[in-house]
């Protein structure tokens, strides 16, 4: 996928507000997800990207407005000691927690009141091993809705190019 298509999936500028934020990209990569969301944040942002894969991170680019911080650990571990954030990205990479309400619950404690979850998933039920907990939308949305999301929206849906159907993104609001 290329920079641009990962844009796409996530839902534009008008979500960020007007002042610098403070994110997660928990299970990053190399990144692609974590250079989307810098573009779409204001100058002074920070986004700690987390992946347990140490050369997977020093492939991670800079930006030029937006801090990002690398964080190696397994972020299914819960340890993680970054401040409050205004939100947590998940690209490919919630389908990598096998308890996902439980996940969920861990995770909205290090948001603030009115945080943000970004997540882009395949939408199937067919597991294989890079796939290991798939988690359709309409999964999704009762997981986050039964955890207080006061809003799960699906912002796009594209192919996958791994034969798995379609991958959806989606906005979680608090």
């Amino acid at each position: 996928m290329r920079l641009n298509e990962a844009i796409a999936l996530l839902p534009g500028d008008d979500f960020t507000g007007a002042t610098s934020t403070q994110w997660a990209d928990l299970g990053c990569g190399t990144g692609l997800f974590t250079t989307a969301l810098a573009h779409l944040l204001m100058p002074g942002s920070t986004i700690y990207a987390v992946d347990s894969d140490a050369t997977a991170l020093a492939s991670v680019p800079t930006h030029p407005s937006v801090t990002i911080q690398m964080v190696q650990g397994d972020f299914t571990q819960y340890s993680w000691s970054f401040p409050a954030l205004d939100g947590i990205l998940m690209a490919n990479s919630l389908h990598y927690v096998r308890d996902k309400t439980a996940f969920i619950q861990q995770a909205t404690q290090h948001l603030i009141q009115t945080g943000r979850f970004l997540i882009v998933e395949y939408d199937t039920d067919a597991a294989n091993r890079w796939v290991p907990y798939p988690v359709r939308y309409s999964v999704l949305e009762i997981l986050f809705k039964n955890a207080g999301a006061s809003l799960v929206r699906k912002i796009a849906e594209r192919p996958s190019r791994y034969n798995q159907g379609t991958m959806y993104s989606a906005l979680v609001e608090f």
